[in-house]
């Protein structure tokens, strides 16, 4: 009878165990599952970036605004700054790095719609190195004429313009496009690829750090406020 007590309680133990290894188990797979779900995918990686480039953009509308109103009063140091930001981030990184050498080729490959768009894009990424290159120039002079002020506003005006119409076809067309061109195991190698890029680019997180540069440059500039851009309420019909 002792031994039968005995064994009983080994086994109650055993199985006391088990459950509670098998609820360790559960929770590190809750965790993992967890921080996988967290993690960014290289989608969402192309498209958190444009929100950088469309900042930096936003900068450059009202500069040019202010360019044509009173072109002593911009701060052709911050303009630099900004145009620093779009060379580094936007075109050596985002669009040389990643675009260009690992999307458009599968995407020309795949065919269809969104490969008729990737000779444009290209050739509108040199037009964007151009135009950064006569920014930089004019910022390096240290300031600018009447004359030259319209010139520099004009030119940026249609950064934006051209921009903003070719991240959009992007984001909804060439982006799409690539991902259903690329497996899920492709896509997850593709994430790590443009991590290390990043990586050995920047030193360090290069989206954090743009992130920092552009927030930086708007608290300086005055457009940091969100809420300032929020549109005036409809007027009665």
């Amino acid at each position: 009878m002792i031994e039968v007590d005995r064994t009983r309680r080994l086994l109650v133990a055993a199985g006391t165990g088990l459950v509670v290894a098998g609820a360790n188990f559960s929770v590190v797979q809750a965790e993992e599952k967890h921080d996988a779900e967290k993690e960014v995918t290289a989608v969402e990686d192309l498209m958190r970036e444009h929100g950088v480039i469309r900042r930096a953009i936003l900068v450059y509308r009202d500069i040019a605004t202010k360019l044509r109103i009173k072109p002593a009063s911009v701060d052709l140091k911050l303009l630099g700054r900004t145009a620093d930001l779009f060379r580094s981030f936007g075109e050596n990184y985002h669009e040389r790095e990643l675009e260009e050498t690992l999307l458009f080729p599968v995407v020309r490959k795949a065919g269809g719609q969104a490969s008729a768009y990737i000779d444009t894009l290209v050739s509108q990424h040199q037009r964007g190195r151009e135009l950064t290159d006569y920014v930089l120039a004019a910022v390096a002079k240290g300031s600018v004429s009447a004359t030259e002020a319209d010139s520099l506003a004009r030119l940026l005006d249609s950064v934006e313009l051209m921009y903003e119409h070719h991240a959009a076809r992007e984001d909804t067309v060439v982006f799409r496009a690539w991902k259903e061109a690329l497996s899920p195991n492709q896509l997850d190698e593709m994430g790590e690829k443009f991590e290390e890029i990043e990586h050995r680019q920047f030193g360090k997180d290069g989206f954090e750090n743009a992130v920092e540069q552009i927030s930086a440059i708007e608290q300086a500039f005055g457009t940091a406020d969100l809420e300032r851009f929020t549109a005036p309420p409809p007027a009665k019909l």
